[in-house]
């Protein structure tokens, strides 16, 4: 009996210490690509995008502790500080599980507002977003993604998630979303890592 109990402590202790596998699989030179300190951008759409959507998923490195990028992202206001294009955001509700976000971007001289659900997992460390329903959102059809935070060693491993649609046609941001996310992560980056002067790579 003795021994079963502390096979079992070995073993949680085991599990509470392993490294947590990435939301999204990665190939062995795309995780060597990670290591390196690359973005890595993947054609990969966050779950439940719609079938016209346009995104991508990026993974990085963030040279700081899970709590220190888990308390940023949540702080739903300072998100101007790193996401491309915001220019104003206005926190309507909030409690631990839910909140919803009023955001202002810039298109050169024409604002759009629009309205986001966010529901943080803080056991996780994961927060997954969509529009919210029954709001004005002008320019977006879809929005939708995640944050993913993940302990590695010497850091963080973020996983970045989005899915698009807007009321522009579809030549008109090709190739746009893919930028989004590595400019969101490089500036994240910069914001969190001590004496950083990331750029994208």
């Amino acid at each position: 009996m003795r021994c079963c109990l502390v096979l079992t402590v070995v073993a949680t202790a085991l599990l509470l210490g392993a490294t947590p596998a990435p939301p999204v699989d990665l190939s062995a030179d795309q995780r060597q690509r990670v290591d390196a300190g690359e973005i890595v951008v993947l054609d990969l759409l966050p779950p439940g995008a719609g079938k016209d959507a346009r995104g991508a998923t990026g993974v990085a490195i963030v040279r700081a502790p899970p709590p220190q990028v888990w308390s940023v992202l949540n702080d739903y206001p300072g998100h101007t500080r790193y996401y491309p294009r915001v220019t104003a955001v206005e926190v309507l509700q909030a409690d631990e599980r839910h909140a919803l976000v009023r955001y202002v971007i810039g298109i050169g001289p024409a604002s759009f507002a629009f309205y986001m659900d966010k529901y943080p997992d803080p056991e996780r460390r994961r927060i997954e977003w969509h529009l919210a329903e029954g709001k004005s959102n002008s320019l977006f059809r879809e929005n939708s993604g995640y944050w993913q935070v993940d302990e590695v060693s010497g850091g963080s491993l973020v996983t970045y998630a989005i899915a698009v649609r807007t009321i522009l046609p579809g030549f008109a941001t090709a190739g746009s979303e893919r930028q989004s996310v590595i400019d969101t992560i490089s500036q994240l980056r910069k914001l969190v890592e001590p004496n950083s002067n990331a750029s994208p790579r």
